[in-house]
């Protein structure tokens, strides 16, 4: 089988495609035979080595793959073969075949297309988690996402949405404020720190953001403090702006705040039942046609190391898939 495969620590042009030996389930496990698999920002930090989570070289890297069972080993119980399934994985994905644990596998609606089930399965289940299971979001609250044209981003919009929200989209640029808009907020903003305050305020009427979820941290995260409402939630899923500024506990007292963290692969490895159920939920959606994947690209597995370029670059809006023609 075809694997990417990092032999060294670097950029994505470091990784080679090559053949290498085909794989077979052990007990528990099942063997994917792999049509599609997404790219994620933490795939490039695992390829330049400074991932917290790296496996012994040379692996294949890659964090959700879709495609059909093609072999089950013993004591699996819930999956056959033929299945049409995604697997929410550590590494593995970039590859024709994928080894899985049955217990972080799930089988996708028979109409999804196996691009579009690549898609959904890491930013679709982080943004479920913490608007949901770490905030509590509720219908009619100021929602704030913040990165509102990349993959979480642009997953937390459209739940919000579904579930009722009023949805404040910050997006990085004017072409990512229109994947936001078409993906229904009600407010898009592409302020900078100095302004987000204000900005937030003036568009929920000086209440401040009920929820926030927030990928950028750093800057952002301080004004987005400032203008947060009372007894507002807040659930940090990463700092893509590059820094992590100190949270001044005055801010929280003042208007009892809550900052909630989210580390949405825990669930894979800790509660992959609740992991489970929030996949059939977030696909309920999908076939009740609220949802949509955001595939921005798709690349060849030969390109994948361009394809994590292209991320990297945050030229994406939405998502990167990678295909493998099985």
């Amino acid at each position: 089988m075809r694997a990417a495969q990092v032999k060294e620590f670097g950029a994505p042009s470091a990784l080679v495609v090559e053949e290498v030996e085909g794989l077979h389930p052990g007990p528990g496990q099942v063997l994917i035979e792999v049509s599609a698999a997404s790219v994620n920002f933490p795939d490039i930090l695992v390829v330049a080595g400074t991932y917290q989570n790296l496996p012994p070289r040379p692996f294949s890297p890659g964090k959700e793959a879709a495609g059909r069972v093609i072999a089950i080993g013993e004591n699996v119980t819930r999956l056959r073969i033929g299945d049409r399934v995604l697997a929410l994985v550590e590494h593995g994905g970039h590859a024709e075949q994928l080894v899985a644990p049955e217990h972080v596998v799930m089988t996708i609606p028979d109409a999804m297309p196996f691009e579009e089930a690549a898609a959904f399965g890491l930013v679709y289940s982080t943004a479920h988690l913490a608007l949901i299971r770490r905030a509590g979001m509720r219908a009619g609250e100021n929602v704030l996402i913040t990165g509102a044209g990349g993959g979480v981003g642009s997953a937390a919009v459209q739940l919000a949405k579904a579930w009722g929200a009023r949805v404040i989209a910050l997006a990085e640029n004017e072409d990512k404020a229109d994947l936001a808009r078409r993906h229904g907020a009600d407010v898009v903003l592409t302020s900078s720190p100095t302004s987000l305050r204000d900005d937030i305020l003036s568009a929920t009427a000086g209440r401040g953001a009920d929820l926030v979820l927030d990928v950028l941290g750093g800057d952002y995260l301080t004004q987005i403090i400032r203008a947060t409402a009372w007894e507002g939630r807040i659930v940090v899923v990463g700092f893509a702006s590059g820094s992590q500024n100190p949270i001044k506990p005055g801010h929280l007292l003042v208007k009892n705040i809550s900052v909630l963290g989210l580390q949405s692969s825990d669930y894979r490895d800790r509660h992959a039942d609740v992991l489970r159920s929030t996949m059939a939920e977030v696909f309920d959606l999908y076939e009740a046609g609220r949802l949509d994947a955001a595939i921005d690209i798709t690349f060849p597995l030969e390109d994948v190391g361009s394809a994590m370029q292209y991320v990297r670059d945050g030229r994406v809006k939405g998502k990167v898939v990678i295909t493998t023609g099985l």
